[in-house]
């Protein structure tokens, strides 16, 4: 796998210090990826977003998610797992070797950078972005320090949890019975620190009222505690 392109690590924050999100292009599979990458002041850890089957980098969900953590002093790198053609056929947005293997080269890219070098890292998956999270980390090991699930199909990557390092949240809406039930039996086949979190009255999106910030505060403060950045 390949990467290019390069990113600032100063001239990318506004005066305040808050992070400033700059667009980036990572090739991977001879394949063009748009992403977002947004650093606040003194970055000490960056979690890299992997999206669920016909979402984007420009999901509003995990675009309000990201923000969260720029507040707490974490990094974000939000990118497509696949171009907008390949999106187009069906069958490769569950294709989860394929998104796995996406979000590493992407994990490989963001470390290479300058400024970014011993960093740590994290991931954030939803849908079946939490499946390709959790393969990649089970890939990557003791690098990758903290992967939370939002609305995941952790299921999908069952035959990889044993083999994830990284202490693992899984955040499931109480409403999303299928989901919870796949969840629960996910939660059962990892052998790390973990937790399976459910908010009450909550739906497979999270839109009901309140629901998506309960979300960010609870995966802000798992990756804050894992990834070992401090609340400012």
């Amino acid at each position: 796998m390949e990467g290019s392109g390069r990113v600032c690590t100063i001239a990318c924050r506004d005066r305040k210090g808050a992070a400033m999100e700059q667009p980036v292009k990572i090739k991977l599979d001879s394949v063009n990826l748009e992403g977002v990458l947004g650093l606040p002041e003194r970055t000490k850890g960056v979690v890299i977003f992997a999206h669920g089957s016909g979402s984007s980098r420009l999901s509003p969900r995990n675009t309000y998610v990201a923000r969260v953590f720029q507040q707490a002093g974490i990094g974000t790198l939000l990118f497509d797992l696949l171009t907008g053609e390949e999106d187009r056929i069906y069958e490769q947005r569950f294709d989860i070797d394929l998104l796995a293997r996406r979000l590493v080269g992407a994990t490989r890219w963001l470390a290479a950078q300058p400024g970014l070098k011993g960093v740590a890292l994290g991931y954030f998956g939803a849908s079946t972005g939490a499946a390709a999270a959790l393969q990649g980390a089970a890939h990557l090991g003791t690098e990758i320090r903290g992967v939370v699930s939002r609305g995941g199909r952790p299921d999908l990557a069952m035959p990889c949890l044993e083999k994830v390092l990284a202490p693992t949240l899984l955040i499931v809406g109480g409403l999303d019975a299928q989901v919870l039930q796949l969840n629960r039996q996910a939660l059962a086949q990892l052998t790390v620190e973990k937790e399976l979190a459910v908010v009450p009255g909550a739906t497979h999106l999270f839109e009901e009222p309140g629901a998506l910030e309960q979300v960010a505060n609870l995966a802000r403060n798992w990756l804050v505690r894992y990834l070992g950045v401090g609340l400012s």
